[in-house]
């Protein structure tokens, strides 16, 4: 193997919980990412400028929507499924998979760079251009950011987003569209993979449907689906 990689591997014995992929964002809010919290009851979001999601403990509770009501007047949410009670006006839906790497080995690359503060301007022009979904100016504060440059130009980045018992989310997966076709997604992968199993995790992630190319990688690189989702904003009425 190339001397500037190096695999990290999950001990068999820290295998996290599947329970709480049913509802992830609940999980990192109300569990390890409860600092980027702002909480009502039985909901919760993020911080508006750390990410947009919300969520509530239980989604078939019209009480636990009170809350989450209580919090915003506009929900961005994820699970298996999600059907609002009363009161709420559906603005979107979006198909998709979640991905788990059981048995899955990462790899660290030394051409990878840590991403800190200080690049979050670049980070955001690239997911202007690359569209990989919500990233904020302090999403990075989530969990450790990887990039890729090319000639000092910040081209491909992937980092850590919700983080639950025994899970971290590998999430911002983008590579300039100037830059595709090199590989950089797959590396940058599991280069955040592998600081994600040496820290105790197993890493998953969140792919649309219609995305098949990417869940294509995704099951090269050792995911597996687990779960189809959707991504959903509602609006209260």
């Amino acid at each position: 193997m190339n001397s500037g990689y190096s695999l990290a591997v999950m001990d068999p014995g820290r295998a996290g919980s599947l329970d709480v992929l049913e509802n992830p964002v609940w999980a990192a809010l109300s569990g390890p990412q409860a600092c980027f919290a702002e909480a009502s009851g039985d909901a919760a979001r993020y911080h508006s400028d750390v990410a947009p999601w919300c969520a509530v403990a239980d989604l078939g509770s019209p009480a636990a929507w009170a809350d989450l009501a209580a919090l915003t007047d506009y929900a961005v949410l994820t699970a298996p499924a999600i059907t609002p009670p009363p009161g709420w006006e559906t603005m979107a839906v979006t198909p998709g998979v979640q991905m788990v790497g059981h048995t899955m080995t990462g790899v660290h690359d030394d051409e990878t760079v840590r991403l800190t503060e200080t690049d979050v301007p670049e980070m955001l022009e690239l997911v202007e251009r690359a569209k990989p979904g919500p990233f904020g100016k302090r999403t990075i504060e989530l969990g450790r950011y990887l990039g890729i440059r090319r000639q000092g130009r910040l081209v491909a980045m992937a980092g850590e987003r919700f983080r639950l018992p025994g899970w971290t989310e590998v999430s911002a997966v983008c590579t300039d569209p100037e830059f595709r076709g090199q590989g950089f997604a797959a590396r940058l992968t599991m280069a955040v993979a592998a600081a994600i199993l040496e820290h105790g995790d197993l890493p998953f992630l969140h792919v649309a449907a219609e995305n098949s190319a990417a869940i294509r990688l995704y099951e090269r690189l050792g995911f597996q689906i687990e779960h189809e989702v959707v991504f959903a904003a509602y609006r209260r009425m």
